[in-house]
């Protein structure tokens, strides 16, 4: 098991940033992927950024080029950048860890873009 804990969120306006940070209760480096999701409201959770145990990174159309995913495995800890806010970018962000066949989820964290 694992439990996830995110840190980060927040309001900003149109254009900034944010840093979201997923703090993880284990090692990671045994982790097959984790990544970040994310849910507006009224709408399904999506695939924001994923990265697995090897490093390989994979992006929604919609933040190629703005978010970057990144992990400090001796922090056992899951970053989120995100630049170039746009108010679409609105949503509670989770932190998804993928271990032996299970998910595990974090309790989501606000991001509010304002126009």
């Amino acid at each position: 098991q694992v439990q996830l804990v995110e840190s980060g969120g927040g309001l900003v306006q149109a254009g900034g940033s944010l840093r979201l940070s997923c703090a993880a209760s284990r090692s990671i480096f045994s982790v097959n992927a984790m990544g970040w999701y994310r849910q507006a409201p009224g709408k399904q959770r999506e695939l924001v950024a994923r990265i697995t145990l090897r490093a390989s990174t994979n992006y929604a159309d919609s933040v190629k080029g703005r978010f970057t995913i990144s992990r400090d495995i001796a922090e056992n800890t899951v970053y989120l950048q995100m630049n170039s806010l746009k108010p679409e970018d609105t949503a509670v962000y989770y932190c998804n860890a993928e271990l032996l066949g299970k998910d595990y989820w974090g309790q989501g964290t606000q991001v509010t873009v304002s126009s």
